[in-house]
């Protein structure tokens, strides 16, 4: 019997975001696919990246993570 190909992982995961200086950035998106290849825990490597690329497109970088962690909706 042959077997079944493995379906792609779709969808994302949602972080919240809490920064250094207070501010709280909600449901960030991640790919469930990296999730699934890469682990939770470089979820903030991840949002750390989407950060510096927001930053570069509008001049304004924002503070160190403080904490991540799953969205609850």
């Amino acid at each position: 019997m042959a077997r079944k190909k493995e379906k792609p992982i779709q969808g994302f995961v949602m972080f919240d975001v809490v920064y250094e200086d207070g501010t709280r950035s909600s449901r960030r998106k991640i790919s469930a696919a990296d999730i699934a290849e890469h682990g939770e825990a470089h979820a903030k490597t991840m949002i750390m990246d989407q950060d510096r690329k927001i930053a570069e497109m509008s001049g304004n970088s924002r503070g160190a993570i403080q904490s991540i962690s799953r969205s609850d909706g």
